[in-house]
């Protein structure tokens, strides 16, 4: 009679066991699915500075001349925006992790890297403040801090 007393407390036991251990993996996929969903939040939050400043620029672009002080949100890993004189990408994101850069046309990074390459403005708080510029008879926009 003592044995299968000692046998039923070892099946419960492996139950507990068991359970305690479906537990731990239901947490761990919920906690690895949030952090997934965050890191896409702000990949989201990046392609939507950059379509927005697009249309600002485009906007710009279209007319004489004109001066428009814009903010744009990001993630707050990214330090700073910055704008670079090279013919693949003249947009890059200063950040501790790796984001790829973008093109965006008709910015005149030329003159706005001629006295400090690369043309960085500070990410504060989530909120990127800047100024886009085009004055008449140029050609291209200029983007100011």
């Amino acid at each position: 009679m003592n044995t299968r007393v000692k046998r039923g407390q070892f099946d419960l036991s492996f139950g507990m066991i068991f359970s305690i251990f479906l537990i731990v993996v239901f947490i761990a996929f919920a906690v690895y699915a949030i952090i997934k969903f965050l890191e896409f939040q702000d990949t989201i939050k990046i392609e939507k500075f950059v379509d927005d400043l697009r249309q600002n620029i485009d906007a710009m672009w279209k007319g004489d001349q004109g001066s428009q002080k814009v903010e744009y949100s990001l993630p707050t890993k990214i330090e700073e925006v910055c704008f670079v004189d090279d013919e693949y990408e003249n947009l890059i994101f200063n950040s501790k992790q790796i984001i790829q850069g973008k093109d965006i046309e008709n910015i005149n990074t030329e003159s706005m890297t001629s006295k400090e390459n690369p043309y960085c403005i500070e990410n504060v708080k989530g909120k990127v403040k800047m100024t886009i510029v085009k004055n008449y008879g140029e050609t291209l926009v200029r983007i100011t801090r």
